[in-house]
């Protein structure tokens, strides 16, 4: 037996409960979690508003620890190895777009938050050295989703203007520090003035609070053009993003928590060159040149709060109102 976060129900609260120590089978891998962190997708779980629902489930695509045990000998080498998780299940052949049996941990499969999860050996990578448990729980789902947004879809050049819309989340804060240590100017929107305060700290040039009536007038004095646009939000906001684009610009969009995309003046997008294009999660290829890149910058996740297991469901709540800048993480006691 060990301790799992189980969700019964829509809106039912996260509570600690004992449940089986999952079986392995050919392939697979136990993990025994060190830490493990939220993502918006398991909010949106909790809130009965996401696609494959069931219940009960143990939620949680991020986390990282010790390899416990292996199914198959020849893997014996990998016990007691410190790893992080890859969440993104059975991409596919076709690197442009996932296949039809792609997947996330934590739902369908039983996920993070709990004392163990299973897993194949092909999603376990050694953690990287510099980072310590907390850190490295908080960077898989959030960080391959930014890394292909901003590399592989807007395919990000060295010196070009970057804005990332609603900073403060997870995935955009990834956004954020990747287009800085890969030499882009950045800027940033919120309806934080705190939140634009912190990415400048994190190397942003500048931002604007898009509840502002100056909103438009400010962002083109701020910056005059991006290159490239990164937004998790979409609403009517977006139509004003071509306002604010260069010729040749890329829109990257990986959510629609405002709501669907508004009326687009067509005009620009075609007179400009632009690219609109959605994404969501990545290959292996993309978190191992993730990794890569991490490593090679020694960057560390923005962590906003540090939640024993039992207080998940205290840590759950933080995202109600969406103030949070960084990810939010819980730990289980060995």
């Amino acid at each position: 037996m060990m301790k799992a976060l189980v969700l019964q129900g829509i809106k039912e609260p996260l509570k600690l409960e004992e449940v089986s120590k999952p079986t392995l089978n050919t392939g697979e891998v136990l993990v025994k979690i060190k830490a493990a962190a939220f993502n918006r997708r398991d909010y949106w779980i909790q809130q009965g508003k996401y696609a494959g629902l069931k219940f009960p489930i143990t939620l949680g695509s991020d986390g990282c620890g010790v390899v416990a045990e292996v199914y198959d000998d020849a893997n014996q080498h990998w016990i007691g190895k410190e790893v992080v998780i890859n969440p993104s299940f059975n991409w596919g052949d076709a690197p442009n777009y996932q296949g039809k049996d792609f997947k996330i941990l934590g739902l369908p499969d039983d996920g993070t938050f709990a004392a163990y999860v299973k897993v194949p050996l092909a999603q376990v990578y050694e953690k990287p050295k510099y980072l310590n448990d907390i850190e490295a729980a908080a960077f898989p789902l959030a960080g391959l989703t930014a890394y292909r947004a901003l590399f592989t879809k807007a395919q990000l050049k060295k010196d070009e203007k970057v804005l990332i819309v609603g900073v403060g989340g997870g995935v955009a804060t990834f956004a954020l520090l990747w287009a800085v240590y890969a030499g882009a100017e950045v800027y940033v929107t919120s309806g934080s003035d705190d939140k634009i305060a912190k990415a400048i700290g994190l190397g942003a040039k500048g931002g604007v609070n898009y509840k502002s009536p100056s909103y438009d007038a400010d962002l083109q004095a701020l910056a005059d053009g991006f290159d490239v646009i990164i937004d998790s939000a979409i609403g009517e906001g977006f139509a004003k993003h071509l306002n604010h684009v260069k010729p040749g610009a890329r829109l990257v969009f990986f959510g629609a928590t405002a709501g669907d995309l508004p009326p687009l003046n067509a005009r620009i997008i075609f007179w400009k060159q632009l690219q609109i294009m959605g994404t969501t999660m990545g290959t292996a290829q993309e978190f191992e040149d993730m990794l890569q890149f991490m490593t090679k910058h020694e960057i560390k996740p923005v962590v906003e709060s540090v939640f024993p297991c039992e207080d998940a469901e205290q840590a759950m709540r933080l995202m109600d109102q969406s103030d949070q800048f960084g990810k939010i993480v819980i730990t289980f006691e060995d």
